[in-house]
């Protein structure tokens, strides 16, 4: 298995979006309302949306790649592009989408490890992100890798309010 990660720009949006619609359904769609499933893919992952994600200067997409084949990405933030304020000494995961076919072969950890490189590169001490409560996959796996619960915040999936924990890891 060959893996490799790149950074994405503006042409990678057509990719980025699909894969977005594509990680977003088959991850959550079995538990939520189509109704607010469309809500959230409807707004969150509109190319007009990506577009000035990507074009934030304090956000940064990574593709990673398995076999020649885009498997996922990476989102990271900074300063105020983080979703909550968290201050200049954090660096946050706001996504690690990876493709079904792509998933438990080690892609996350990969991901993980390019997010706190960039991290150090920038002289972050922490790093952060939520995830969804009854994502049990998630929230074992990020423990597993060092992250500890700090908090809750809300996420709205539709008219939906639903809970993330905060996890935060040190790195110094």
């Amino acid at each position: 298995m060959t893996v490799k990660i790149t950074k994405c720009n503006l042409e990678d949006l057509h990719v980025l979006r699909e894969i977005s619609i594509e990680t977003f359904n088959n991850t959550f769609s079995n538990q939520n309302s189509p109704e607010n499933m469309k809500a959230y893919l409807d707004s969150a992952f509109t190319s007009k949306q990506l577009e000035k994600e990507l074009a934030n200067r304090f956000s940064q997409f990574y593709f990673i790649w398995c076999d020649e084949e885009v498997a996922g990405y990476l989102k990271v933030n900074v300063h105020d592009a983080q979703s909550e304020k968290m201050g200049d000494a954090y660096l946050e995961i706001e996504r690690i989408y990876i493709r079904n076919k792509f998933q438990r072969k080690g892609l996350g950890k990969y991901l993980i490890d390019k997010a706190i490189e960039i991290a150090k590169e920038q002289r972050k001490s922490n790093i952060w992100l939520g995830v969804w409560e009854k994502n049990e996959n998630a929230i074992s796996f990020y423990k597993n890798i060092g992250f500890a619960q700090t908090g809750v915040h809300s996420f709205y999936m539709g008219d939906e309010e639903q809970i993330d924990i905060i996890m935060t890891k040190t790195l110094i």
